[in-house]
């Protein structure tokens, strides 16, 4: 009988003992798990957005949403400023050719952002007169808001400032110290007073007295004929339109000699 209570004795320990063991080493895997689960957290690098484009500001080039917020929000990608060195060195012998009329302090540069029918964002740049500097930056953060197409918009510098290059290229523009199309008379875009918009859509032409027709670009003849729809289109009833005109702008589509769809410039 003794020898019967001693084994149950000896039995209920072991299974006691075997209890706090499995406890143990409970606790133990489950510290363990969390002090792992911790270290991996922290070595875990964290993603980030790449802004480099947007600290460059790469013209024509796309961003992310991501980039966009990573590098300050869209606030600090519109703004016009004085022309940073690196951008007036582009423009020697392209868009600025010494001259009496017009000098580096009398321009600004405009970096903006905008949307384009592939449903993505670019980086754009531009240069104007600083008349106007702050009213087409202002416009342009309106039609980046409105989710409003433009192509491109790159200093004409990039294609040799050849208008009719930069056209083709449906790019969006202002400052080029040149004459008006087929004169000598020097054109708005040479103070930086005038922007063009959309400019392979949205065509410069004048009929002439023998009957035949000068456009540019000569690529968009058909785009001249504005009783059908197509993108990029500028009418009356469109946002760029109304933003433009008014902010004091007249534009060259409701010219009565020539037409100049994609035009606006600052009114006398």
């Amino acid at each position: 009988m003794k020898n019967r209570n001693l084994l149950q004795t000896m039995h209920a320990g072991i299974v006691v003992l075997g209890i706090w063991s499995a406890i143990l080493m409970g606790i133990t895997m489950m510290t363990s798990c969390s002090t792992t689960s911790k270290s991996s957290a922290i070595n875990e690098p964290r993603s980030s957005a790449d802004t480099k484009a947007l600290r460059e500001w790469q013209a024509g080039a796309t961003v992310s949403e991501a980039a966009i917020q990573a590098f300050g929000g869209v606030e600090k990608c519109f703004a016009a400023e004085p022309i940073p060195d690196q951008v007036w060195q582009r423009m020697q012998g392209k868009t600025y050719k010494e001259n009496p009329h017009i000098q580096r302090d009398d321009l600004r540069h405009i970096r903006a952002l905008h949307w384009d029918y592939d449903q993505q964002v670019h980086i754009g740049e531009m240069i104007v007169n600083k008349l106007i500097a702050n009213t087409v930056a202002g416009i342009f953060r309106k039609l980046y808001d409105a989710k409003y197409p433009i192509q491109r918009m790159l200093l004409p510098d990039v294609y040799g400032a050849d208008d009719e290059t930069q056209m083709r290229a449906n790019n969006t523009s202002s400052f080029c110290y040149r004459a008006i199309a087929g004169t000598t008379k020097l054109s708005k875009h040479a103070r930086g007073l005038a922007i063009d918009i959309n400019t392979l859509y949205n065509p410069y032409y004048k009929d002439r007295e023998d009957g035949s027709r000068f456009v540019q670009p000569a690529t968009a003849t058909k785009y001249c004929d504005r009783s059908w729809t197509f993108p990029y289109k500028i009418d009356e009833q469109d946002l760029c339109y109304r933003l433009f005109t008014e902010a004091g702008f007249e534009w060259g589509g409701s010219w009565k000699t020539c037409k100049d769809y994609q035009h606006f410039e600052l009114k006398d």
